[in-house]
């Protein structure tokens, strides 16, 4: 019903930058919350941020508050998330997710659950 594809992904060294892109197809894109989680290699999924619809409410997970922003363009289709100063930990497969808006609440934008649609994922390596 609704694709989600993340591009943007790569190699930097601790200290620098990357810009994630999501781009989605199908449905209706500025009804959905959007929200990035992320896995590291032995680790389970995690939150890492989230928008509402219109862009008026943000949710950030606390080890990347400061340092990460979440934003979207609603007449291109397109979530983002622009990491700065970079951490080996932030090394994993980052996954941009969908679904419809229901309560703004920090558990309803920061749960995986909580989201039905889910892109293939862009690895993010950071090197110390």
């Amino acid at each position: 019903q609704v694709q989600l594809v993340e591009s943007g992904g790569g190699s930097v060294q601790a200290g620098g930058s990357l810009t994630l892109s999501c781009a989605a197809t199908g449905g209706t894109f500025s009804t959905y919350k959007m929200g990035w989680f992320r896995r590291a290699p032995g680790k389970e999924r995690e939150f890492v941020a989230a928008i509402s619809r219109t862009g008026g409410t943000t949710y950030y997970a606390e080890s990347v508050k400061g340092r990460f922003t979440i934003s979207r363009v609603n007449s291109k289709n397109t979530v983002h998330l622009q990491m700065n100063s970079l951490k080996p930990e932030d090394t994993a497969v980052y996954y941009c997710a969908a679904d419809s808006e229901s309560f703004i609440s920090y558990y309803y934008f920061a749960t995986p659950s909580k989201y039905n649609y889910w892109g293939q994922g862009t690895q993010v390596t950071v090197s110390s």
